[in-house]
Formats: C-alpha cells, sequence, structure tokens
C-alpha cells in the first residue's frame, strides 16, 4: 500500500518563493496584473500552493510588500550603522540619495505600487507606516524627531526625483539640501 503513493515533495521555500514571485510580477505588471495564476507561474507551484499560504490575493500582496519592505529595511539600516555624527549622517544621506538607496529599479517600481495600492486599501498603510516608522527610527538616532520625519521626506521625494528624472540632481545638490535640513 505505501508503495503506491506518490513521493511527498519537499519545499520549505515555497512560501518565500511565491511572495519573491508576486514582488517579481508586481513590478513587471503592478498590483492590478499580479492575479493568482500569474504568481504561481512564476513562482513555478501549483494554483493551490497560493491559498494554502495565503487566505487571499490581497493577503498574499499584503506579505510581499511587507517582505519587500523589510528587505530594503535592513539595507536602509545598514548605510547608517557606521554613521556617528551629523556631518556623517549628511554624507550617508546623501549616499543613500544618490545611489536610490541601493535598490534596483524593480524593487522601486514595487515600492509605488504599494504606496499606490495603500491609498486605496487602509491595511497596507500599516505596512507602509511601518516603514516610515523604522527609517525613521535610524534618523532619529542623530537628529530629533520632526526633522527625521522631514528627512525622511526628503529621502522618498529626491529618491523618487532621481529615478525618475531625465536630469537627476548632482551628489553635490542633493548634499546641499540635506545639509539644509539638518544643520
Amino acid at each position: 500500500m505505501s508503495g503506491d503513493r506518490r513521493p511527498r515533495r519537499t519545499d520549505p521555500q515555497r512560501r518565500e518563493r511565491i511572495l519573491d514571485a508576486a514582488i517579481t510580477v508586481m513590478a513587471a505588471r503592478g498590483v492590478v496584473g499580479a492575479t493568482h495564476r500569474v504568481i504561481a507561474e512564476a513562482a513555478d507551484v501549483p494554483l493551490g500552493s497560493l491559498t494554502y499560504y495565503f487566505s487571499s490575493l490581497d493577503d498574499l500582496r499584503t506579505h510581499a510588500f511587507i517582505r519587500l519592505s523589510e528587505r530594503l529595511g535592513q539595507a536602509y539600516r545598514a548605510r547608517f550603522d557606521a554613521v556617528t555624527d551629523v556631518p556623517g549622517l549628511i554624507e550617508a544621506v546623501t549616499g543613500l540619495i544618490h545611489d536610490a538607496a541601493g535598490a534596483s529599479t524593480d524593487e522601486w517600481a514595487v515600492s509605488y505600487e504599494l504606496y499606490g495600492a495603500a491609498l486605496r486599501d487602509p491595511a497596507l498603510r500599516e505596512v507602509t507606516e511601518n516603514w516610515m516608522r523604522a527609517s525613521r527610527s535610524v534618523l532619529e538616532r542623530f537628529v530629533e524627531p520632526d526633522t527625521a520625519r522631514a528627512l525622511d521626506a526628503l529621502i522618498e521625494g529626491l529618491v523618487i526625483h532621481s529615478i525618475l528624472s531625465t536630469a537627476p540632481p548632482s551628489r553635490e545638490q542633493i548634499r546641499e539640501a540635506v545639509r539644509r535640513l539638518v544643520s
């Protein structure tokens, strides 16, 4: 009898692969184009795997956004590990903005998909608020909370301008804007 059973396939990374596939699909097709079928195909898993791990498509998207924000948040925090003072903060923020926070174009595309989706889905606002709170807490190690909030907004805005502009701001222009804000 036991010889009639198919061997059970172990796939301990399946959930993470689904989330990574969802991020990839949202980067290419947007939130609207991220359907169960497309994500399952991109993850190379049976369609039923998505409903096994996630209660709905919205739940899957939310967890994909959380995964991306955690990944980007770790990279963001690492940028400030060696910073000990305000001049170091200015240089770290300048480099962060100039390098588009080290995120790929696809990661930024999904980040902006998250922002757009959060406008319509209050549950996603918790994801964006956690992301903003985490980045501000890093900045608050060096400046007071109101300045950290303004600096966080400046970072987001200048990264958007750098990514989307045909003439992005120079490193020196970025440094000067950051210096004015924190000095």
